[in-house]
């Protein structure tokens, strides 16, 4: 298990996907790579949190797969059936 507060380094494919996505112009193929790496490795959302050696470790690997969490619901989400203020 990795330390989760250590920055991750992607690909040039994918730093240059997240960037054509913060830019508004992304490719369909640029848009899954970049939310596909943000939801599976920099979230690390399916991985396991519990880091044995450390609670604050825990802690902070929790929090990033919370945000990965919150992006998977909002993909999976039927909007017909949302009860929200917007």
């Amino acid at each position: 298990m990795n330390e989760p507060y250590k920055p991750l380094a992607p690909s040039k494919s994918v730093t240059m996907a997240i960037k054509a996505l913060a830019e508004g112009t992304a490719a369909p193929d640029q848009q899954q790579m970049a939310l596909s790496w943000i939801i599976n490795e920099l979230c690390a959302t399916y991985d396991l949190s519990y880091r044995p050696d450390s609670d604050r470790d825990t802690i902070f690997a929790e929090g990033k797969r919370f945000v990965g969490l919150q992006l998977v619901l909002e993909t999976k989400i039927n909007l017909n059936r949302r009860v929200d203020n917007a």
